[in-house]
């Protein structure tokens, strides 16, 4: 069996080839030879499709975000109930990224990348449908609900990509991965922008209309191009055996810092902007985009950084960096500063994409560090780590996500009890002066255990099993 064939998906095991789609059954992305004889190459075409995916799932993850800018005083809604509007679809989206991790190991990458596209069509649609003043509240609620599937594209594609690269890359491709997907916010932001300034504020229903095309092409598109790794199929007691591991849950908690303020901050920007400044739909939507599309052009350099100075030491710069981001903030929301604000709003912004991709470089490296502890070396080691970090990405995806629901909740008890966003933003420095001091005591700290794992696997042989948390 020839590299080559085993990576275009037509030689099978033990003589057998699976039917029904595009399978590989032999792939090993740590054998040097492998990768540059095919490997790369497959690994790259399926990484460009991917991004697709995840980006227009993002774009209808946030698509609420946009919806309520165009619901004046004719929708009868205050800003508290477009918060909680804007809240339902993440808490889905945080919790449908456990089964969507299960899909992969269930379905292949490439048949459940096909299948959660085209779910896309059912909030998409529904939006359109619903969006025009007298719509009942409830209604709204259900309708936000489903946008929540774009959610949990993240953590399959995350999943299903964390497989197809070697450890010593897997920072670069996690971020640019992820980076290409949160990009979907800031445009789906910008197609809010053209229509208000083109059709106006009463012509809500051409945000998702936009989408319903482009949803069926990245499906289609898919099918052609992607593939599925048998390896890594009906493998679902890995995410129970991740869920058994502290670092599973210490590594969601800095997910909810980094994640969780990317996606909450991108959802409730424009709102703020509205509630506290007085900010038209339009200047509103003008305002949103940057900050996002900033956060997530940076996602993949934050990868690239983890993976030349070690994600946990990335990771602490960054969460310092973000509380001092938000002094800032604090201090302009106090005094009304527009311009302050926006300067300290669009840092946490790019810090949030630095922090994304420096956090997900350090789950790989924990899990092969945590295998090297276990006395599994060379294969065993790099298996066991591909297993539980493809496994515990879905569930640091999910928890992390509910830290975009918690930032519009506070969002919502802030305005509705002072009217304004200070108080919020006070809970969000303590959350990253919590999330700094558990990066260092966990993972820095001088004989903690992180580094304890960190200096068992570098004795290991360093181009194979390596692992710099």
């Amino acid at each position: 069996m020839t590299d080559e064939a085993a990576a275009d998906g037509r030689a099978g095991t033990g003589g057998r080839t699976r039917r029904g789609g595009r399978w590989i059954e032999r792939w090993d992305p740590e054998d040097a030879g492998f990768w540059a004889a095919s490997g790369e190459r497959v690994a790259r075409r399926n990484l460009v499709f991917s991004v697709l995916s995840e980006h227009i799932g993002f774009s209808v993850w946030s698509l609420w975000s946009v919806m309520v800018l165009f619901m004046g005083p004719d929708y009868g809604i205050d800003p508290a109930g477009k918060f909680f509007l804007v809240a339902v679809p993440t808490l889905v989206g945080s919790v449908l990224r456990v089964p969507y991790t299960f899909a992969v190991a269930l379905f292949g990458g490439r048949n459940w990348t096909v299948v959660s596209a085209l779910l896309l069509l059912v909030p998409t649609l529904a939006t359109a449908w619903v969006m025009t003043p007298g719509t009942s509240y409830p209604t709204f609620l259900v309708v936000a609900a489903l946008a929540g599937v774009g959610g949990g594209n993240f953590a399959s594609s995350m999943t299903n990509i964390n497989a197809f690269y070697p450890l010593r890359k897997k920072g670069w491709a996690l971020g640019l991965n992820a980076g290409g997907g949160n990009v979907g916010v800031p445009v789906v932001q910008l197609v809010g922008l053209l229509v208000i300034g083109t059709a106006g504020a009463a012509q809500p229903r051409l945000v998702p209309l936009v989408y319903a095309p482009l949803i069926v092409v990245v499906a289609v598109l898919a099918a052609r191009f992607m593939d599925n790794l048998g390896p890594v199929t009906h493998d679902t007691g890995a995410a129970r055996d991740a869920a058994r591991e502290p670092h599973t849950w210490v590594m969601s908690l800095l997910y909810v810092g980094t994640f969780g303020s990317f996606i909450g901050y991108s959802f409730a920007f424009g709102l703020v902007l509205q509630s506290q400044f007085g900010r038209t739909p339009l200047q509103a939507a003008s305002l949103t985009f940057a900050g996002p599309l900033l956060g997530s052009l940076l996602r993949p350099v934050g990868g690239r950084l983890a993976d030349r100075f070690g994600g946990a030491r990335i990771t602490l710069g960054n969460f310092v960096a973000m509380a001092a981001a938000t002094g800032v903030v604090i201090r302009a929301s106090a005094a009304g500063s527009l311009p302050v604000f926006l300067a300290g709003f669009t840092a946490l912004f790019v810090l949030t994409g630095i922090g994304n991709g420096s956090t997900y470089k350090m789950i790989p490296g924990i899990f092969q560090a945590q295998a090297v502890r276990r006395g599994l070396a060379g294969e065993a080691a790099v298996a066991y780590g591909r297993r539980l970090s493809g496994a515990a990405m879905g569930l640091i995806g999910a928890v992390g996500a509910l830290g975009g629901l918690g930032i519009n909740l506070a969002f919502r008890q802030s305005f509705g009890a002072t009217g304004s966003g200070t108080p919020a933003f006070v809970s969000f420095l303590a959350c990253y002066a919590v999330c700094s001091a558990v990066t260092w005591a966990v993972y820095l700290r001088p004989g903690g255990h992180g580094a304890r794992a960190g200096r068992a696997a570098a004795r290991e042989t360093p181009a194979r099993v390596r692992a710099e948390v």
